[in-house]
């Protein structure tokens, strides 16, 4: 064995759709609108679930408690939780705008802090990414769009495109535009301030709660218009380093290989274009996140021209 594998759980919400399964052929809960698949996670409620290999059917809980060296490295704590998220991200329509808390913040208040990368796997066109404040957006122009119910108004906004690729730390003011799949690859929390929901009522039919004097207090007021990472022609590029992890994009031709050695660094694998093959046999496909534990080494080859994200997991203990 050289990587885990999991089961993805899926969640319905307002804003989605069945593009996961359109796009890249999974096999969906029916009759429901499937916003999010949780591919790699940590959290209680909500643990992925080994598919296939030694540690078939077992949690990524357990997995990591029996074996903390093993999958996380040298001195990691067996009780303290996978600190990634990996989620894909199926934007039929707008995501309310919202904000992370910060992490000077979130110590005090006993909440947790949120950074996320966003990379884009497709975007029809005319889809649109909100972030950041638009120029010359002050507190107080804020606080009266936020009144008047037309926040739409302070949020920036870009026009996205396949392969785009954009950093969201805490504090920065954000949200999904209708059309988008995205990859969000971000810390192990769902703490958030959702500020502006274009005027929707969520699945039960009433409105969504709205949490302004949170958001406020988190909101980074000289945050201005960010643009995404646009890396055309590279094959090997860094998108994004938090306090948790490090994200590249790498771009291989159809029979490349592609290898880790053990002992490293516990590395999640995206397969964002193309599939690749494992060198101990089976494929990773379109859409799929595996983990490569600190403990294993790995070889791929890429069975078609192929683009995977490579997250390396840091150790706080390494």
């Amino acid at each position: 064995m050289s990587f885990i594998r999991f089961k993805p759980l899926y969640f319905s919400k307002v804003w989605g759709g069945r593009n996961l399964e359109s796009k890249f052929s999974r096999d969906l809960p029916p009759g429901v609108p499937i916003g999010e698949s949780w591919e790699i996670s940590d959290r209680c409620g909500a643990c992925s679930v080994a598919a296939g290999g030694v540690f078939d059917s077992m949690t990524l809980r357990s997995i990591i408690e029996q074996n903390p060296e093993y999958v996380m490295g040298r001195g990691w704590n067996p009780k303290k939780n996978f600190p990634v998220l990996v989620k894909w991200l199926d934007c039929s329509e707008n995501l309310s705008v919202q904000v992370h808390p910060r992490s000077c913040r979130a110590r005090s208040k006993g909440v947790e802090p949120k950074s996320e990368n966003w990379y884009v796997a497709f975007a029809r066109p005319g889809a649109k990414i909100y972030a950041g404040l638009r120029r010359g957006v002050d507190r107080r122009e804020f606080g009266r769009l936020a009144a008047g119910n037309r926040l739409d108004k302070a949020v920036a906004s870009f026009a996205s495109r396949g392969g785009d690729s954009l950093f969201v730390p805490s504090g920065r003011i954000h949200a999904l535009g209708g059309g988008n799949i995205i990859l969000e690859i971000q810390e192990n929390s769902d703490t958030t301030y959702r500020i502006y929901d274009w005027g929707r009522t969520g699945l039960d039919g009433k409105p969504r709660a709205l949490h302004v004097e949170e958001a406020m207090k988190n909101i980074i007021f000289s945050d201005f218009e960010p643009a995404p990472l646009r890396f055309e022609g590279f094959s090997n590029a860094v998108l994004c380093r938090s306090r948790q992890f490090e994200i590249r994009k790498i771009k291989l031709p159809k029979g490349a290989k592609i290898g880790y050695a053990a002992d490293c660094a516990p590395r999640i694998i995206s397969v964002v274009e193309g599939a690749l093959k494992s060198s101990c046999g089976g494929a990773v496909g379109l859409s799929e996140n595996i983990l490569i534990p600190f403990g294993e080494e790995a070889e791929f080859s890429a069975i078609s021209a192929c683009a995977i994200l490579e997250t390396v997991v840091f150790n706080a203990c390494s």
